[in-house]
């Protein structure tokens, strides 16, 4: 069961890592960056449930591309 409750001993110190790890990176990079960061954090999670629970979580209340004016992701 994915746990949304406050699991961090200390939230603003992994804020300011998560920020300093975008800086002076190029949108891309800073995309590309976050992709790893979610693989490896999903590797460590390594439960497939947990992380669908996340996933839904996190699109919850966004709605599809072109129907909020922006365009669709492209790969």
């Amino acid at each position: 069961m994915l746990n949304t409750d406050l699991n961090l001993a200390a939230p603003d110190d992994v804020y300011e890592a998560l920020v300093a790890l975008h800086r002076d990176l190029t949108p891309e990079q800073s995309r590309l960056v976050n992709a790893k960061l979610i693989l490896l954090l999903a590797n460590h999670v390594g439960d497939a449930e947990v992380l669908r629970q996340a996933m839904a979580k996190a699109r919850a209340g966004i709605a599809p591309a072109g129907r909020d004016g922006t365009r669709p992701v492209t790969a």
